[in-house]
């Protein structure tokens, strides 16, 4: 029991860069290290082939971690069931709302989630400022990163 209340809770990282052309260059090199190392698997004996791999990894390696200090990452952990339940309780759907199958109101409650399970202690008010002058995309990313990991589970009932 107690290995089982020490589990650490899951953990969801979103990652806010703004520097479209580094995003751009990290997609390219691990492109470029993906064929290497597909060159190099498929000519075994091809020593310039897999020297290109390991060069072409170590680009990627380096322009993921430029990416890397150019980033902002937000982290979000899931929530103890009780809390969640009481945080969903505390945002009940509007009757329209309700009749269209909502579990809790889609205006209010993603703020409040975002901000429980910030790690980083982002307020209520932080989060619906983001929420509100993100681009919608963005936005939803931000919602998902805060909901997926209420939802994630690392149990499993195997095969009995």
């Amino acid at each position: 029991m107690d290995r089982l209340r020490r589990r650490a809770r899951p953990q969801n990282k979103l990652r806010v860069c703004d520097d479209d052309q580094l995003r751009t260059r990290v997609e390219a090199a691990e492109q470029d290290a993906q064929r290497a190392r597909f060159i190099a698997e498929a000519t075994p004996d091809d020593e310039l082939a897999a020297q290109r791999a390991v060069e072409a990894e170590a680009t990627a390696e380096t322009v993921r971690a430029e990416l890397d200090d150019a980033s902002d990452f937000l982290t979000f952990l899931a929530l103890p069931r009780p809390v969640l339940e009481e945080l969903i309780a505390a945002h009940p759907p509007t009757e329209q709302q309700a009749e269209e199958g909502a579990v809790f109101n889609p205006d209010t409650f993603p703020a409040a989630l975002i901000s429980a399970a910030s790690f980083d202690g982002m307020s209520q008010d932080e989060a619906a400022e983001l929420l509100a002058s993100w681009s919608a995309p963005d936005a939803n990313l931000l919602w998902e990163a805060a909901w997926q990991v209420q939802q994630e589970s690392r149990v499993d009932l195997g095969k009995g």
